[in-house]
């Protein structure tokens, strides 16, 4: 089979011919239909986070269908469309996966780090860590669900808002664009915050609904009651403390993130709290999916071939599209 390899951490991906993975008890195999590209991929592949496998296949947003199953699957019949998000995998007996907190688990397996993930023709998975996915979505469509839409979820509901309430969001990627629909739909006022001049997310964040539109670095005139920073710049905390009013949560939605600057307690005074999101929970899975059935949730997205994934990585990096970027195999 096929599959877009990282041969050492700030390499090109590399088209390789790789065996046919075969499934283990618990596991499924999977023809990758789609596949969404996460910032994520990008902290892999230009070695901010510390390489895990030599030659791993990237990707955690993947829609696949069933093609073989090992002896002890019994949740997913063969044909079943299926979602393989970025938590591939926990221990199951550490005090985070008994008191219910898989997300924090002191061993976890992430698809596309520690076992190859969906840039590729095929994959195996974990079955009890897969999602099934709404028929309302294409393809194309579901895969940024997976993760730009299961941590931009945690992220907001961490975050506390409910309708009437002002919510920043630092960053209009794809995680953004999906919650900022959500948050809409539930009556919170969305102020989207991006890089000076960029004009095309501007516009873009008003069409999904956002009241307020524009530079990170000049901020609207009305106080937050929360933030959400999905873009991986620690500078942004501090900004988004300064707009946050009393009592306020910045929610720090990222994997990685630069460095924070030092900046005065006066900020963080007054209750003001940051946390960040770390991974998500198979139930994050089920509330998710739960909630944009009942809301008219559209996804944006860019489609690239397989070969052509260097391309959508340096898309995503650059900003120049507007939502998702999707492998299709």
């Amino acid at each position: 089979m096929l599959a877009m390899t990282l041969r050492a951490p700030c390499q090109r991906l590399v088209m390789t011919d790789l065996p046919m993975p075969k499934p283990q008890p618990h596991e499924v195999m999977l023809q990758v239909l789609a596949c969404g590209v996460c910032r994520t991929d990008i902290h892999i592949v230009d070695g901010d986070l510390p390489p895990r496998r030599e030659g791993i296949v990237p990707g955690h947003e993947v829609v696949g269908r069933v093609v073989a199953r090992g002896a002890q699957v019994s949740r997913f019949q063969l044909g079943s469309r299926i979602g393989v998000p970025w938590l591939g995998g926990t221990c199951g007996h550490c005090a985070y996966c008994a008191d219910g907190r898989e997300n924090l688990c002191d061993v976890p397996v992430f698809t596309g780090y520690d076992r190859n993930g969906g840039f590729a023709q095929y994959l195996v998975a974990d079955a009890r860590f897969c999602l099934p996915l709404p028929e309302r979505y294409d393809d194309l469509h579901a895969a940024p669900l997976l993760c730009a839409g299961l941590i931009g979820y945690r992220a907001y509901s961490l975050s506390g808002v409910v309708s009437g309430m002002r919510l920043g969001i630092y960053g209009f990627g794809a995680a953004a664009h999906i919650i900022c629909q959500i948050a809409v739909a539930q009556g919170v006022q969305v102020h989207a915050f991006m890089r000076p001049g960029d004009q095309q997310s501007q516009r873009f964040a008003r069409q999904l609904g956002a009241c307020w539109a524009g530079s990170a670095t000049e901020g609207s005139d009305a106080a937050l009651d929360a933030a959400l920073i999905f873009a991986p710049v620690g500078a942004l905390v501090p900004a988004a403390l300064r707009a946050t009013r009393k009592g306020g949560v910045v929610v720090c939605a990222g994997i990685h993130m630069s460095d924070i600057p030092a900046f005065p307690y006066a900020l963080l005074w007054g209750e003001r709290c940051v946390r960040s999101v770390a991974n998500l929970t198979r139930e994050d899975g089920d509330a998710f999916f739960a909630l944009v059935a009942r809301y008219p949730v559209s996804t944006h997205v860019t489609p690239f071939p397989l070969e052509r994934a260097n391309e959508a990585l340096a898309a995503l990096r650059s900003g120049s599209i507007d939502g998702a970027a999707v492998l299709v195999p």
